[in-house]
């Protein structure tokens, strides 16, 4: 599974936990990011580079753990990498969920500026003709606030407060986190609505699809003695994402190197 940085851990983690016989590649490309701002184009670019990796390492699956990515790739990937492994993203399985959950409300939607310019999410439930009402807003500081270490503080909660009282938001009855960063601030950002709005954190929904296609598709690993060994690449080197990663899974994780262009 690949995200520009961090975010995609959120879903690591709920796959791992879901799934733990089978082994994870992941790879953070914090060269890039964040990944929110960048053009459709570079966003392709990176994930075709990316997915030659993933390719080498033989992987059955490949999630593409970013909902920018998503927006932007899902369907590129899927044509370039062909027969060779199967492709996951990070939106199907939430559009699925509030379509079910949902129907006839009003929705309120949080993520980069290429999710939401993107419209994918409104064009996916309209296409599920369930009346649901999208509110959708761009909140471009998130993921590079998060990517700092700047959450549970008196910053982030300026900054959340700041973008969940944009009118935009009014009268929602629930927030998509449409951004794998997010479920890092999941708290603050439940906090501010005192349980009035349902916070939909979209990690447990992909790794709860994901462990359905495995099943469904006789790609399930089989339990081992021993659990599987996780590999974590990233296309530049930070001390935060290492540690990010290590309190994720909670155990110290070795960090590869792998830039995407010499």
């Amino acid at each position: 599974m690949f995200d520009s940085g961090i975010g995609g851990l959120t879903v690591a983690r709920a796959v791992s936990r879901l799934l733990p016989h089978e082994q994870l590649i992941y790879f953070g490309d914090t060269a890039h990011l964040p990944y929110g701002d960048k053009s459709t184009a570079a966003i392709q670019a990176y994930s075709v580079k990316i997915c030659d990796l993933l390719l080498k390492q033989q992987c059955k699956v490949i999630l593409i753990a970013c909902n920018s990515a998503s927006a932007a790739a899902y369907e590129l990937v899927r044509e370039y990498v062909g027969s060779k492994a199967r492709v996951l993203n990070v939106i199907d399985p939430i559009v699925a969920h509030v379509g079910k959950a949902y129907a006839g409300r009003a929705v309120g939607l949080i993520g980069t500026k290429q999710t939401v310019n993107s419209n994918v999410y409104k064009k996916k439930l309209d296409d599920l003709d369930a009346g649901v009402q999208l509110h959708a807003l761009a909140t471009p500081l998130l993921a590079p606030m998060i990517e700092e270490g700047f959450f549970n503080n008196s910053v982030s909660d300026n900054i959340i407060q700041n973008y969940l009282t944009n009118p935009a938001l009014d009268s929602i009855e629930a927030l998509v986190l449409a951004c794998t960063h997010y479920p890092m601030i999941k708290e603050q950002i439940t906090q501010f609505y005192e349980g009035k709005v349902e916070v939909l954190d979209a990690s447990d929904a992909v790794a709860t699809h994901a462990q359905a296609y495995l099943e469904e598709h006789n790609l399930a690993a089989r339990p081992a003695k021993k659990p599987p060994t996780h590999q974590f690449y990233v296309s530049d080197f930070t001390r935060s994402f290492e540690e990010s990663t290590r309190i994720f899974f909670g155990q110290e994780v070795h960090l590869e190197h792998y830039p995407l262009w010499e």
